[in-house]
């Protein structure tokens, strides 16, 4: 056939291109970005007609036809029946029947589905990492309370699933804390990035129009506008930021809720979980079965994989606008939230709850001789040894009272007398109580009040800090709130001065 006489005569949609994308588009767009899509058609409206590229003539009749058309139609029945292509134009021809074409067609001067759907997904991302934030500083709230109640609870701390030295629980729970903030504080960068309204954009270009940009962010809440046109629709790092954000958090918090799993077990035993978060067996009349700590893991391993996927999707997409960051991607991507914030309120509720059992920990102290350490430390300082030397020492000691299955307070000077004198060919000054004491873990904590360490001194400037630290993050999160209700308010009185109510 000759090319020149070739003649399409199909008819869109196709019908396994309407169930297979159109329709799925739709629905996401129901349900998740109305709202949105509601307040940039208002706002972009309110900036047309403030700019003078509207009159009052041509936007009120438009801002009474919208105000309608949310008024008579429920979205949420709505079936997606493929005479328009997506939600966008389903609004612009419900415009149409109201107002004629040429009206209708002017709310759409100066802009592009480009920088509506990103203005959208951004608006959509802001409304769950808000949320998602608030929870993540409730859990960093009560990892601080936590650990000052904790501050004196001696645990056994472990280095590649061996007991390694004691600590206390408080200074334990500091850690996961730090990284908690840290994970905050990439979550409120990555926010930062989302919050840049890419409105005016418009396809990549901006518009040949008097656009006011910073008026369409403000009326939308974004603390200012993206400035490069083409970034606005090609730049997806406020996607990737957002979910590697994401994956770290719970990849971070997965850690820590291993060592619960592994804390709680019979062997180990150090934690308690109260009856309220414990399951019984079918079968097993004896076990008590702390599995929240189990859904938690897996749910923060569903997250991190979700966010993951996200991450999965951008590779090598080109740099410009395109449907793999849009619609079905950004659905998909809140599955990572709705998981994630299951696994923080379960984590804040849980935390408090538990209790370190001080008889099991006192057990696997004396089994382990974890607090040999601190002998070979006191025998470098007072009897002024080298280190290797007085490692040496403590080595053999340990050895001695692990192989008599014995308490190394009470079992461990006869070994020490005697391999002192051996290695150093002299008498240590070191009498019996003063090994017991040494050796103590209550001692061990205590001597170590470095800048960082779980002395009692230095585990209370670090939980002060913390405190301060939170409370930054809490004044930021309040204004951003703040903003983000007046802009609406804002937006609200100036919609309704163009009705003209």
């Amino acid at each position: 056939m000759n090319a020149g006489t070739f003649k399409d005569t199909s008819v869109f949609p196709d019908p396994t291109y309407k169930e297979t994308v159109l329709r799925p588009l739709f629905d996401g767009a129901k349900d998740h970005h109305v709202e949105g899509f509601r307040l940039i058609d208002r706002a972009h409206l309110v900036m047309l007609h403030e700019t003078g590229i509207l009159t009052i003539e041509q936007a009120r009749p438009i801002a009474q036809a919208l105000e309608a058309i949310d008024r008579e139609i429920d979205v949420s029945a709505l079936t997606y029946t493929g005479e328009v292509e997506d939600f966008f134009f389903l609004i612009e021809k419900e415009l149409r029947k109201r107002l004629g074409p040429d009206l209708a067609g002017r709310l759409h001067t100066a802009r592009s589905r480009n920088d509506i759907d990103h203005t959208l997904f951004k608006l959509g991302l802001k409304h769950r990492i808000d949320p998602l934030l608030e929870r993540m500083v409730r859990l960093a709230e009560t990892l601080t309370a936590v650990a000052e109640r904790e501050s004196n609870t001696l645990i056994v701390a472990y280095t590649h699933g061996q007991p390694a030295q004691p600590t206390v629980f408080g200074h334990y729970l500091s850690a996961v804390l730090e990284t908690v903030l840290r994970d905050i504080a990439r979550l409120e960068a990555a926010r930062d990035i989302v919050d840049r309204s890419p409105m005016g954009a418009a396809a990549i270009t901006t518009s040949g129009f008097p656009i006011d940009r910073d008026l369409m962010a403000r009326l939308l809440g974004f603390s200012r506008p993206l400035q490069n046109s083409y970034s606005c629709i090609a730049s997806i790092d406020y996607i990737t930021s957002t979910y590697s954000a994401i994956e770290l958090t719970f990849l971070h918090l997965g850690r820590f809720i291993q060592d619960l799993q592994f804390w709680t077990s019979f062997e180990v035993g150090q934690v308690y979980v109260p009856n309220a978060f414990v399951q019984i067996s079918s079968i097993m009349p004896q076990k008590r079965n702390p599995v929240p700590i189990e859904h938690m893991r897996h749910l923060a391993s569903q997250t991190v994989g979700r966010a993951q996927a996200m991450l999965t999707i951008m590779h090598n997409t080109p740099f410009t606008d395109m449907n793999d960051s849009e619609g079905e991607s950004q659905g998909f991507g809140y599955g990572a939230f709705e998981s994630g914030g299951r696994v923080l309120d379960l984590l804040t509720a849980l935390v408090p709850a538990l209790r370190i059992n001080p008889d099991r920990v006192r057990q696997n102290i004396r089994r382990s001789c974890i607090t040999v350490t601190e002998l070979a430390d006191s025998l470098v300082r007072r009897e002024g040894l080298s280190f290797r030397e007085a490692h040496e020492i403590a080595a053999e000691v340990a050895r001695t009272v692990v192989a008599i299955e014995g308490d190394i307070a009470v079992d461990g000077y006869d070994a020490f007398h005697e391999s002192f004198e051996r290695c150093t060919k002299r008498r240590t000054a070191i009498d019996k109580a003063q090994f017991a004491e040494i050796v103590s873990p209550e001692n061990f904590v205590a001597v170590r009040d470095r800048f960082g360490g779980p002395a009692p001194k230095a585990l209370a400037q670090a939980i002060a800090g913390y405190k301060q630290e939170i409370a930054g993050i809490r004044a930021r999160m309040s204004e951003s709130a703040q903003r983000a209700k007046s802009s609406a308010q804002d937006l609200q009185s100036r919609f309704t001065a163009l009705l003209g109510a």
